[in-house]
């Protein structure tokens, strides 16, 4: 212990000295002198001791209980006492976190603390909207509050790291993890991505409640085939450039701490041992000075893929290809050393790996205090407070998406005589904490039952039947799921309650583990017989507000059919009942739109609004009886609700588009009169869409560029501008070279992607 403190002691002096001579508000020094602290301990490091800081284990004992005294646990508590452990993950809890952390830094040579990270996905007690529903609210805002009261709460509880943004362009409903990303585009999933970094990092990561920020899944995880979790990705560079990497770009210019890479192969090549992607483009051209981590397991996985012949193998090609940090493969802690000992590796590469964890580990200020999220009171003051619940209802009001309202259904007059709330989905406490719900206590949401109730008190009558049954037996984010054999014996009392009621508001969808990891599914519609109870509810009633609850866009033509009012809400977090009630009584004027596109059917899929226009993507003369054109036989090629679409219970109007060609080369100034013809205050997304209409390389018939949020009252007319420059009409070339081409160009501008104003300008850059 002396020999520990004594050296411990001389580190810090070294790295005090250098730090002191940094004023506080001077970043660029600041960033100097952690620099050579770094340098500084890395030169005192072993080998042993420099892999150790690749290693990164997972919980798998009660850390605030003695250690284990046999077995693989036994070896683990050892390994972090002999500093040979970089970082832990699963690891919650201010109190356990400080017992792991005693084992690190008061047992270890250098006293190098432990990084520890967690899944802190849209909340960790205080549930959010899951993030497709975030984005869904087209508010950078949201998305920032509700990652920074997550990191609040994570950072209170121990944590110093989580494992988000996944900010995966995913185009395929099928595909489990849609739920984590923000949808189909690149621009608005950039925005969301750079929202949800400040927020979990806010102005400076040694903040108290700042935690580090991990882009997720480098790279082209949602482009998996079939929409098949961890299944292979084959595309062109052109879509790997133009359409995967923006998020990621956007994530690292914002100054997220780490990414993770992703399990997938790419174009033949697992993502893990990609040097293309992780060294040339990543640490190369983008200039990224964080850390890379696997996925749990994929440097062991790449046996699996086929491309490494052996452990030892497997830990060469990660390492060169620049995956810093081995998440639960042991493949780093058991074969590391050794090939560099035989000169398999360069222990250059190494020293950069732990030199980027070592960085980031000083830049959260644990070396200064390696307790300072340790703090059990802190964790006590900070978790589920009614400012964080407050939060979380705005935002999940914010996320709710308006999809049909016939005949003016919604807002509902809370002075209705009696309302029949039906399905599982909507008495479920558990089901809107969604899935990835870190430490939400279980059934711990308002239910939509419940949230309807508290709008109305006493003054109305509120009848609830389950209806339908969807999922039985357990159903946790480790169980695979069993649908329910419904006999259909809640019908006959959620029909009566139903016929005797002057509102029905039913919610249908998917249990939250429907969605996430490992939850792909083949078929996108309706899970057992919630239709058929729809469509036997419409014969007794026809006034039917349907909650639409789920993690993926679903094929509900059916629906849409039957329901005069939809409204879609997503997985909404710990306040769902509640916010959606505000927006069923009008107390909140929906201002949602959707951030993927909704197919009429599953066949569809991947579906996106940005697709090229092929040779023959409309007949000539809108001639659609002619069947030689780009279509399908049995369904539309559009969506059932498009990519942006969401209604307000007021109308807006657009009008007078202007265009405009600055002076300045390549700059183009777009306006456009917006007014409010209805009769509420409502909040209306205008969005900007450009067409590249001759270009060098083939373009989306349409792609996202900008948009704004405006808020008018009932009669206000507002005139909106933005100004586009080159960098908006570029694209990467086969040589991966951004450019910027002159010609002419549609420029749209709308409230979704399909019901825009055009007009053609012709730019010079």
């Amino acid at each position: 212990m002396k020999k520990h403190f004594s050296i411990y002691s001389i580190i810090l002096i070294l790295f005090m000295t250098s730090f002191s001579c940094q004023s506080s508000g001077d970043q660029e020094k600041k960033e100097s002198s952690i620099d050579a602290r770094v340098d500084s301990l890395l030169a005192l490091m072993t080998l042993e001791e420099k892999v150790g800081q690749t290693v990164m284990y997972t919980s798998t004992w009660e850390l605030t209980g003695p250690a284990p005294a046999n077995g693989n646990n036994a070896y683990r508590a050892q390994q972090i006492r002999n500093g040979r452990v970089g970082g832990m993950l699963n690891v919650i809890g201010a109190k356990g976190t400080r017992s792991a952390q005693q084992l690190a830094v008061e047992n270890s040579r250098l006293g190098i603390p432990l990084i520890f990270g967690y899944d802190v996905i849209h909340g960790y007690k205080t549930m959010f909207p899951i993030p497709l529903g975030q984005a869904a609210s087209w508010n950078a805002e949201v998305a920032r509050i509700g990652s920074e009261i997550s990191a609040i709460e994570a950072a209170s509880s121990g944590l110093h790291w989580t494992f988000a943004p996944m900010v995966d362009i995913c185009r395929d409903g099928r595909f489990g993890r849609i739920m984590e990303s923000a949808g189909e585009d690149p621009f608005l999933t950039s925005v969301m991505a750079k929202a949800w970094v400040n927020g979990y990092q806010g102005d400076d990561l040694s903040d108290q409640y700042s935690i580090a920020a991990c882009a997720k899944h480098f790279a082209g995880y949602g482009f998996v085939e079939a929409g098949r979790d961890y299944n292979t990705v084959d595309i062109s560079p052109n879509t790997l450039y133009n359409t995967v990497l923006p998020p990621f770009k956007a994530a690292s210019d914002a100054g997220v701490a780490t990414f993770m890479n992703a399990f997938n192969d790419l174009n033949g090549v697992p993502a893990t041992g990609n040097a293309h992607i992780q060294r040339d483009i990543l640490k190369g051209e983008w200039g990224f000075e964080g850390f890379v981590v696997s996925d749990w397991g994929s440097i062991g996985e790449l046996l699996n893929h086929g491309f490494a012949e052996d452990s030892a193998h497997a830990a060469q090609l990660a390492m060169r290809a620049g995956s810093d940090m081995d998440m639960e493969s042991e493949v780093y802690e058991y074969h590391l050393q050794k090939a560099i000992e035989e000169g398999k590796i360069n222990e250059k590469l190494l020293d950069d790996a732990v030199r980027r964890i070592l960085k980031v580990k000083f830049q959260l200020g644990l070396f200064d205090d390696p307790y300072k999220y340790c703090n059990e009171v802190l964790e006590k003051k900070n978790l589920l407070t009614v400012e964080n619940l407050e939060a979380s209802r705005d935002a999940a009001r914010k996320s709710t998406v308006l999809l049909k309202n016939e005949k003016n259904l919604l807002p509902l007059s809370k002075d209705v005589n009696s309302i029949a709330v039906i399905g599982e989905l909507a008495g479920s406490k558990d089901v809107p904490l969604g899935n990835w719900r870190a430490q939400a206590n279980k059934n711990s949401a308002v239910s939509l039952y419940e949230g309807i109730k508290n709008a109305l008190g006493d003054r109305t009558s509120v009848e609830f039947a389950a209806g339908y049954q969807l999922i039985e037996g357990n159903r946790t984010f480790f169980d695979t799921l069993n649908f329910a054999e419904d006999d259909g014996s809640g019908f006959k009392e959620a029909i009566r309650i139903a016929k005797r009621s002057e509102v029905v508001i039913m919610a249908i969808g998917e249990d939250c583990f429907q969605s996430g990891e490992g939850r792909s599914q083949a078929d996108i519609t309706l899970k057992g017989r919630q239709l058929e109870l729809l469509e036997k509810i419409a014969q007794v009633n026809s006034n039917i507000i349907v909650v639409l609850m789920n993690g993926r866009p679903l094929a509900i033509p059916e629906v849409h059919q039957i329901a005069p009012a939809i409204l879609e809400s997503w997985h909404a977090g710990s306040e769902a009942g509640n916010a959606i009630a505000d927006v069923i009584f009008g107390e909140y004027n929906p201002s949602g739109k959707l951030p993927v596109s909704f197919p009429y059917v599953t066949g569809q899929e991947p579906l996106h609004y940005d697709r090229k226009s092929t040779g023959r993507m409309v007949p000539e003369n809108d001639q659609y009886d002619m069947v030689f054109w780009s279509h399908y036989e049995d369904a539309p090629n559009e969506a059932l609700y498009p990519f942006g679409f969401g209604l307000s219970y007021t109308s807006f109007e657009f009008n007078n588009l202007e265009v405009i060609a600055s002076e300045n080369p390549g700059k183009i100034t777009v306006s456009v009169g917006l007014k409010n013809t209805g009769d509420l205050e409502g909040t209306e997304t205008i969005q900007v869409y450009i067409r590249d209409i001759a270009a060098s390389i083939t373009q989306p018939i349409k792609k996202l560029v900008d948009f704004k949020q405006i808020r008018l009252l009932s009669g206000q007319e507002d005139r909106i501008s933005f100004t586009l420059d080159s960098s908006d009409f570029g694209f990467y070339n086969p040589q991966y070279q951004y450019i910027v081409e002159d010609g002419k160009f549609e420029i749209m501008v709308g409230n979704h992607s399909n019901n825009l104003i055009s007009q053609t300008v012709e730019v010079k850059f």
